[in-house]
């Protein structure tokens, strides 16, 4: 008994440490990457999770269309960007958009079906493991993780330990399922993931200034184009499904570029009573033009409908109609650049 609580107080020490650690070398939105307008053509971030499971439409997509969704990046001279150089080429703006394949979670239905077609077309890829799962029914092994590890065109990315909605959990909890993964890949892999993707894409600023002391980039599961001044901790993804993932709107997916900004506010994505409507503010680059061609849409009040929105001085602010309702509000916006679709899009997470 005294063993455990000697051992449970010098956990509590360490996640002290941690914790000022973070408050004192806290990440800042404004000077994680270049903040200049670049004309980056972007990189287009594509998230899938199972594949042929019908009975989980809101995580599936079937192989006819995900081979589909294969073809129809190449039919548009897209290219896939391999892992390791996306992280390596960040801060350098892209003369051609690229494609970025990322799965997250392990689900064996991933290493049946999708990880064949893969391997034998050599497409580059993420694979975001949580390590509690692994093993279990329905998810992949340490061996067939390992398996694919050992490929040049694939990436082991982390994903947490437990996959449970850690914005929920008090920060020693997040901070000890962090631990936990940590160790786990450590063991199994014998190193410690370099990317993260939030569990269910959310996160707060005290999870986004830990990840980005621990971190070389990090994803979320908010839609958008990556360009080199977006946040290189939340960065944007569009998540695929059957409904999501239907040709028509994949086709519209892939011809959308990025629409680059200087600051997005507020930074703390994680509302309560005190901070929801948000204050959302977003400032633009002098150099963007059309700004007056802007559109966005949110689901305050759990209802999508077309944003209020001023524009004054190159910076866009939202008057909310209402609160968010828990558990997740929207903003999408779009721009017609001259026949050129650009868009971003950020999620809060409502307590």
């Amino acid at each position: 008994m005294i063993i455990k609580k000697i051992s449970s107080f010098a956990a509590s020490i360490t996640n002290l440490v941690i914790i000022l650690i973070i408050f004192v070398f806290s990440s800042n939105a404004q000077g994680n990457n270049i903040k200049k307008f670049s004309s980056d053509e972007g990189v287009l971030s594509i998230m899938y999770h199972r594949f042929n499971e019908s009975k989980y439409p809101s995580t599936n997509i079937s192989m006819d269309i995900f081979i589909r969704h294969v073809v129809l990046i190449k039919e548009s001279n897209l290219n896939f960007y391999h892992p390791k150089k996306f992280v390596e080429e960040f801060n350098s703006a892209k003369e051609s958009k690229k494609i970025l394949l990322t799965v997250d979670d392990g689900f064996k239905s991933f290493y049946d079906n999708a990880w064949p077609y893969l391997k034998k077309n050599q497409i580059p890829f993420i694979l975001f493991i949580s390590t509690k799962p692994v093993g279990n029914n329905g998810y992949m092994t340490w061996e067939q993780i390992k398996e694919i590890d050992k490929y040049e065109f694939t990436m082991i990315g982390h994903h947490s330990h437990s996959h449970d909605y850690l914005i929920d959990e008090s920060q020693d909890q997040f901070l000890d399922d962090m631990k936990n993964a940590d160790q786990i890949f450590k063991n199994e892999l014998g190193y410690i993931p370099t990317i993260f993707s939030y569990p269910f894409g959310e996160y707060s600023k005290f999870m986004k200034d830990y990840v980005s002391q621990k971190f070389k980039i990090a994803f979320g599961q908010h839609s958008g184009i990556i360009d080199v001044n977006k946040d290189k901790f939340e960065l944007p993804r569009f998540p695929i499904n059957e409904k999501y993932g239907e040709l028509s709107r994949f086709k519209s997916i892939i011809k959308y570029f990025p629409l680059e900004y200087k600051s997005l506010k507020p930074e703390e994505k994680k509302l309560s009573s005190t901070n929801n409507p948000p204050n959302f503010k977003v400032k633009f680059f002098d150099n963007q033009k059309n700004l007056n061609n802007i559109n966005c849409y949110s689901n305050e009040g759990d209802k999508w409908e077309k944003s209020n929105i001023s524009i004054i001085n190159n910076e866009l602010t939202i008057e909310f109609r209402e609160p968010f309702l828990p558990r997740r509000g929207r903003v999408n916006c779009s721009l017609n650049d001259n026949g050129k679709w650009r868009w971003f899009g950020t999620q809060f997470i409502i307590r």
